[in-house]
């Protein structure tokens, strides 16, 4: 099924993902290298790092057997759903339902994991 208009992604905010980040992601993720995973994994080198990959986290077999890459599109999709992109997975976050929020907070992600 081909994206709705204005459902893929497209560069955001950054300040705004930011903000979504804190509030929505930060209690149960890390975007510094220098710290460890919480809940879930550290998100830093995200980008280019295929499901299930973070050194010392301890990952559903449905997330480490998806093996898709990280990158803009596929956050685009995931982050709208995580439980359907990966029936199994054991994130609890609902998803991200407004496009330019998921654009907003993929472009800090993208910033911040470098």
């Amino acid at each position: 099924m081909p994206p709705k208009k204005n459902e893929e992604f497209s560069d955001g905010d950054d300040k705004k993902g930011a903000n979504l980040f804190k509030t929505r992601c930060a209690q149960c993720h890390n975007l510094d290298a220098s710290e460890g995973n919480k809940i879930g994994p550290n998100l830093h080198g995200l980008f280019g790092r295929k499901t299930g990959q973070v050194e010392g986290f301890s990952y559903t077999d449905a997330n480490k057997n998806k093996a898709i890459e990280w990158k803009e599109d596929t956050l685009f999709e995931y982050l709208e759903n995580p439980k359907k992109y990966i029936p199994g997975t054991k994130m609890a976050f609902g998803g991200l339902k407004k496009a330019k929020d998921r654009n907003d907070l993929i472009t800090h992600l993208r910033n911040a994991t470098k």
